[in-house]
């Protein structure tokens, strides 16, 4: 369901309402377990389930109903070392919303969200959309363990909908990209009304970030709405615009090589990058057939109403096979509808505050040529690159699990993400200036999987 423009405006009323009640950061005033529990409400909320917990990262709460192993597996390398020992609040809920695709909980019901406050509050606080079609605890271990350890208070959303099924939701094409974009801004102001609640004033700095299509979030949230945010790190977010490129441009012909009807001429004309061979069985089996069937029946259900009609499928083979259909598919020559509806959640390279982007090199499913490359140059033709620095990591590629089976070709990108983090709050809050973009070359030792020097 499409969210309703008068929601957010009462909760940017709300937001606005606040007031900078207290000048002492969480240092300055005693710790207190879980301190404000009782009085906290998440703005425009259907439900919310407020916890204690001893400790809010993964390595405590993986085995309880508070995280969910299967929405971050394989997201990160074997050997990922991850903070620990982080006390504080937890709150699980959602908005009003008419979906359900999400039976997270057995609430069956989409725009889930979790909210986690540190008792040790550095006054910051980052915001994230689950990458992909995941659901609101896919980011736990690459993103909120690491952010809470250092203070930061963590929000993230499940986008409004989720899992292979996300186009059934919405009326017209292009309703459940446009609501991820509604829900994230919805849990934007919600989480900053709600920090206020809980430490008594509202965040200093709010960031903005996420991976794949959470990167899609970032980089469209500080183009549309940067009053809300002081920076964000974008990682490897997906590019939609109208004339392309877009995931319509190219995953056909990912498609037809894995039908056997394109050769490997065709995939690097494509935009698919060379060295990325070794990859494309993998992503033939796993992404390329689905990703094109579930955007297309999006975007442009007229294209093949039966295919994959009101379900991608009910077993796993039949969610990854793609549609026979799709091998034929040419955006191009596709009516002007359809280029409107991508138009609805299309970039346009305006952002309104400083961003940073990593993307590995290697990325098989959004290759860097069509993705990240094409979009600095957006932001460069809206002269905005004084905002943006961009880091290609060498070797890297799309889901940093990958590593496992080729480590002797890949490197993970989460190491040199967290470092572009670092990079990103010494920009915004001591006004230090990032190096330069740039190939962060991949290392012929150390440990790969959880160290990367950009500077």
């Amino acid at each position: 369901m499409r969210l309703r423009r008068s929601t957010l405006t009462l909760l940017s009323t709300a937001l606005m309402a606040t007031t900078a009640a207290a000048s002492a950061t969480a240092a300055d005033r005693p710790e207190q377990h879980c301190a404000g529990q009782n009085r906290i409400r998440v703005p425009g909320a259907a439900f919310q389930q407020v916890s204690c917990h001893d400790d809010l990262t993964t390595s405590a709460l993986t085995g309880t109903s508070y995280t969910d192993p299967t929405d971050w597996s394989s997201l990160t390398a074997k050997g990922t070392l991850n903070p620990t020992d982080v006390p504080g609040i937890q709150i699980d809920g959602y908005f009003p919303d008419s979906s359900h695709l999400n039976t997270t909980h057995g609430w069956n019901h989409d725009a889930q969200f979790v909210i986690r406050l540190p008792d040790r509050w550095n006054g910051g606080l980052v915001i994230t959309g689950a990458p992909g079609t995941r659901k609101q605890y896919s980011l736990d271990t690459s993103i909120s363990d690491w952010v809470l350890a250092r203070g930061y208070a963590f929000a993230a959303t499940d986008k409004g909908n989720s899992g292979p099924d996300f186009y059934t939701d919405g009326r017209r094409p292009g309703d459940a990209v446009v609501e991820w974009n509604g829900r994230t801004t919805e849990l934007t102001l919600a989480a900053k009304n709600l920090v206020r609640q809980s430490y008594g004033h509202s965040p200093r700095r709010t960031y903005m970030t996420g991976m794949s299509n959470g990167g899609y979030l970032t980089r469209w949230q500080l183009e549309n709405h940067p009053e809300l945010y002081d920076a964000g790190l974008d990682w490897e977010g997906a590019l939609w615009t109208p004339d392309g490129p877009n995931l319509f441009t190219y995953l056909p012909t990912g498609v037809r090589h894995s039908l056997g009807r394109a050769s490997t001429k065709d995939m690097l004309a494509a935009g698919f990058t060379p060295g990325t061979e070794f990859l494309w069985p993998y992503h033939e089996q796993v992404y390329y057939g689905l990703t094109q069937k579930a955007y297309r029946a999006e975007f442009d259900p007229e294209y093949d109403p039966n295919c994959p009609g009101s379900s991608a499928g009910s077993t796993l083979p039949e969610i990854l096979a793609p549609c026979q259909s799709d091998a034929s598919y040419d955006y191009a020559s596709r009516p002007e509808s359809v280029k409107k509806a991508v138009e609805r959640v299309s970039l346009t390279g305006k952002i309104g505050r400083p961003l940073i982007t990593v993307q590995g090199d290697l990325d098989a499913l959004l290759p860097v040529a069509t993705d990240s490359d094409a979009y600095a140059r957006m932001i460069a033709d809206r002269h905005r690159s004084r905002l943006h620095r961009y880091y290609t990591v060498e070797g890297g590629t799309h889901v940093d699990g990958l590593y496992d089976s080729h480590p002797d070709r890949l490197r993970p990108v989460l190491p040199c993400y967290r470092a572009a983090f670092a990079l990103l709050t010494d920009w915004v809050e001591h006004h230090q200036d990032p190096p330069a973009s740039g190939t962060v070359p991949k290392p012929t030792s150390g440990d790969v999987v959880n160290s990367c020097a950009l500077r």
